[in-house]
């Protein structure tokens, strides 16, 4: 084979990496490791109806909420007036702890989106059944708004699995 024909392989496979490298770094979806990953957010799996495995980000909260699709739903769309049966996880942003799943327990939670809080009720419309949703909530969204609340002065992750919508 000639040289420049082998140049040009070359060329064009290191120009491949590059673009995969820079695509996953900058939020893509790796396939390889089935982890969905935004430049100063936590990363989140993307294993459809397993329970989501969360690594925690490292630096300053972001003080406005976040929202992530991980999976995108193709079901009916989350409102502000649904109740939704979800399957969720809830993650401190400081310690980086599991607090609370109810992949652990077994059982979706159902309830009215309305009777929430805050960073869920606007987190959430838009989202779709069979989506995974990545809420990153401030405080002042969260439980700030009750004072004495363990969580009040913490930021919450959640990954948040939408089942079925009433």
């Amino acid at each position: 084979m000639p040289k420049k024909t082998i140049v040009k392989i070359f060329a064009v496979i290191a120009v491949a990496a590059i673009a995969f490298a820079s695509f996953t770094s900058l939020g893509g979806d790796d396939t390889v490791s089935g982890t969905v990953s935004t430049p100063g957010l936590p990363s989140v799996t993307n294993n459809a109806e397993e329970a989501p495995v969360i690594t925690p980000a490292t630096g300053a909260a972001p003080t406005t909420l976040q929202s992530v699709d991980i999976i995108e739903g193709t079901g009916d769309e989350v409102l502000a007036t649904s109740t939704l049966t979800v399957h969720y996880t809830l993650m401190s942003w400081s310690k980086g702890e599991i607090l609370e799943s109810s992949w652990t327990s077994g059982q979706p939670a159902t309830f009215p989106l309305s009777g929430v809080i805050t960073g869920w009720q606007q987190g959430l419309p838009g989202a779709k059944v069979g989506g995974r949703r990545l809420l990153v909530i401030p405080p002042s969204l969260g439980y700030g708004v009750v004072p004495g609340h363990p969580l009040e002065t913490e930021t919450l992750i959640f990954s948040v699995d939408i089942l079925a919508i009433s």
